[in-house]
């Protein structure tokens, strides 16, 4: 019976990822007509190298074998840096995408959104890790430096001795592109041990944030949004 109930579990486990891959690839399609071309192509491409090879050495089977791992390797990290391409191409430009990569920045990370808003759907969300405290703002790249003045003026009252970064979403000059904001991150300097990481985060919390007085639906916000009067501004 347990080997039954671990079988069922695995198949269903098995088959919940294709839906998900394909789920996936239709999701990309619509942005990539092309990916499948590319990804066949990709594929077929590596284990015709490597059957090539292997008839000139004499071993076409071993060679073979490999071949068509090497080739299923290929086509998956391919269809898995197209999907990541795609789906950043539906997300730029929409209020709160930025939220949405910093939710998948990785372990060690704990992100807030929308600490800071204003009218105008300029908002900053809050990523704290061993790099220290990393703001970063989308919207008009002018009035988002005044909400990013006013979040470090309001953190310093309870974190003085946490680095500090600030970045603006964006494709102009300074700013960081919305497909390089996790990688942009995950290089700033680790400075903060797990303790240090931990005290900031209660500070932080105890402080407050735009989202503990307004509900904010996950992931990108909705467009024509609009702020609830009497809402909490900064």
């Amino acid at each position: 019976m347990a080997r039954k109930a671990n079988t069922g579990s695995a198949d269903a486990a098995n088959q919940g990822r294709l839906k998900q891959i394909a789920l996936t690839y239709k999701m990309t399609r619509k942005a990539d007509p092309k990916v499948g071309l590319v990804v066949a192509g990709v594929g077929i491409v590596v284990l015709g190298v490597l059957l090539a090879i292997g008839f000139l050495i004499g071993h076409p089977v071993y060679l073979g074998i490999l071949g068509f791992v090497l080739a299923l390797l290929a086509a998956a990290i391919v269809f898995g840096r197209r999907a990541e391409r795609a789906a950043f191409g539906q997300m730029e430009g929409q209020p709160g995408a930025a939220a949405a990569v910093l939710q998948n920045v990785g372990r060690g990370w704990t992100t807030t959104p929308a600490v800071a808003m204003n009218r105008s759907q300029d908002v900053v969300h809050r990523a704290v890790g061993r790099a220290g405290i990393v703001l970063v703002a989308e919207g008009n790249p002018n009035r988002v430096k005044t909400l990013l003045a006013a979040e470090k003026k309001r953190m310093s009252r309870v974190v003085v001795d946490v680095p500090v970064h600030d970045l603006i979403v964006g494709d102009g000059e300074g700013q960081v592109q919305l497909k390089k904001l996790r990688t942009t991150m995950l290089k700033l300097p680790r400075v903060l041990t797990g303790p240090q990481v931990t005290a900031a985060n209660d500070r932080l919390r105890a402080m407050g944030d735009l989202m503990s007085n307004m509900p904010l639906p996950k992931g990108p916000m909705p467009k024509g949004m609009k702020m609830p009067r009497g809402g909490k501004m900064r």
